[in-house]
């Protein structure tokens, strides 16, 4: 409260009210014809833009017309206060100044980016550029108030790069904190071309390698899983990115191996063991003790060692992995035709568990899906997911041209311009995978059931070249889902004949 009110009630009378529009009683940003409105319903009445009734003018509509309180202009209402930017015109919200959101925020950037000049650095111009161009420049303004009084704030770092303090370079970003406001940062230079383009999923490993490696107390075990994580795991990771998009569960399968590797020299040391003293014995027992996916992870960093000899040769066991359990026919049947019975639920949702239920794709592959991948005819429409691609059914056909048209994530400055069925909140990329299948969890559908069970059911109507073709997997994984095909697959001269028995050698 300002020292300029003696007390409370003063303050209250003086500047509260219940509001015009919604009733609530607080402080109010505006008395306008039909009284005084909380700044909640003042910002949503100004976003409202159409053609007025009254005049025929496309404007914001934040008056009430008596009659019908339908939305009309501020003139036709009787505004005693112009919405106009000072600076622009352009009429909206204002802020400080009475500049309009896009005037302020660029005046925001500028003072964050600039030199020692007053002017934005000549390096940074493109960044600069590309996040004035959004639509809506009050996601940006909103994004430069994230963790405002809090260390370093996006703001922060924007003001960081401005004064030089933070070089343009990849590892330079990896070291940064708080880390998701420096991955969102790195992505947006690399939109605009400042930084090279990087695959983001080898960005999140360098920078979760380099905070792993902060937290081994270990020195001698920190050295060994640097030089593990940086001539092995690293480079099998860029080679694995060179031939395909990296997903979150490659990436972190790598991860899994360095901290495995970290574990199993931490059990050592807890047994009073060398590396280079492991035996048979130790590695047997180690594998009793944990579990498949730890079994799994440690095999990468045993067989290093033993090809750089440091430790002993030894025989790793056999690790068996059981498939999951597919979801039954008639329950997928059913779960399908409520995604297209529930108008209710996210169409975002319901769109990606269509595509799991149908086509057995993992959600790893469906953020990777692009409106070009989407193909309408005049008459049907089809998803390229492998060669051919494969037709959509007309329920389904809707809901997706539906959701093309109605995407989310498209107001920012890093996807106003994607190409992705399904736009993240990150620059140039899709929907995190873990999102939408907390969206495809939430309608009650299990993704890795319904997959699995999709794809049996296609290896029963067609051979498992013909489905591993249409949908983009390998052949040896729909030839395992089907033990038909893999009987059909060995060809009628490897069967034998009924009655056939083997000739015996006379002796």
């Amino acid at each position: 409260m300002s020292p300029s009110y003696r007390t409370a009630d003063q303050y209250e009378r003086w500047h509260k009210a219940h509001c015009a529009r919604c009733g609530r009683f607080g402080c109010f940003a505006a008395t306008w014809p039909d009284g005084k409105v909380c700044r909640t319903c003042h910002d949503r009445a100004l976003r409202v833009r159409g053609r007025c009734p009254g005049c025929g003018d496309n404007r914001p509509l934040p008056g009430l017309r008596p009659v019908d309180h339908a939305p009309i202009c501020a003139d036709c209402a009787g505004f005693a206060v112009s919405y106009h930017c000072s600076r622009c015109g352009h009429e909206g919200k204002l802020h400080g100044r009475r500049l309009c959101t896009r005037c302020t925020f660029a005046d925001e950037l500028t003072d964050l980016l600039s030199d020692d000049t007053g002017r934005v650095r000549t390096e940074l111009a493109p960044l600069a550029a590309h996040l004035l161009t959004m639509s809506s420049p009050l996601s940006g303004l909103c994004w430069l108030k994230h963790r405002k009084g809090r260390d370093r704030a996006p703001a922060d770092l924007l003001a960081e790069l401005g004064r030089g303090e933070i070089a343009l370079t990849h590892e330079a970003f990896h070291t940064l904190a708080p880390w998701r406001a420096a991955a969102h940062l790195e992505e947006l230079l690399m939109a605009c071309g400042i930084l090279p383009q990087v695959d983001k999923q080898i960005c999140a490993f360098e920078r979760w390698t380099i905070r792993h490696l902060a937290s081994v107390t270990d020195p001698e075990h920190a050295r060994l899983i640097k030089r593990f994580a940086a001539w092995d795991v690293a480079p099998r990771l860029r080679a694995r990115a060179e031939r395909n998009p990296l997903t979150v569960s490659s990436r972190r399968g790598f991860s899994d191996q360095i901290t495995q590797a970290t574990q199993f020299l931490g059990w050592l040391a807890e047994h009073d063991l060398e590396l280079a003293d492991c035996g048979q014995a130790d590695i047997d027992a180690w594998h009793v003790e944990h579990n498949v996916h730890a079994r799994t992870s440690i095999r990468g960093f045993l067989h290093w060692c033993i090809a750089n000899k440091l430790t002993r040769r030894f025989r790793l066991p056999t690790v068996v992995i059981g498939p999951a359990t597919p979801m039954p026919q008639q329950q997928r049947i059913d779960l399908l035709g409520r995604l297209l019975t529930e108008p209710d639920q996210p169409l975002r949702s319901r769109v990606a568990a269509a595509i799991v239920l149908l086509y057995a794709q993992p959600v790893s592959r469906i953020v990777r899906l692009t409106l070009d991948d989407v193909i309408a005819d005049s008459d049907t429409v089809r998803l390229r997911l492998g060669d051919p691609p494969s037709p959509v059914p007309g329920p389904v056909a809707e809901l997706l041209l539906s959701w093309i048209d109605q995407r989310t994530n498209m107001n920012t400055a890093t996807n106003r311009e994607a190409r992705w069925l399904f736009p993240g909140r990150r620059a140039g990329q899709p929907i995190h995978p873990e999102t939408l299948g907390a969206l495809i969890k939430a309608l009650g559908i299990p993704s890795t059931a319904g997959r699995v069970g999709a794809l049996h059911q296609h290896v029963l109507e067609l051979p498992a070249p013909v489905v591993a073709d249409a949908l983009g997997y390998h052949h040896k994984t729909t030839t395992r889902a089907s033990t038909d095909w893999s009987r059909y697959a060995s060809g009628p001269r490897a069967r034998k004949p009924s009655g056939w028995t083997p000739r015996t050698r006379d002796r």
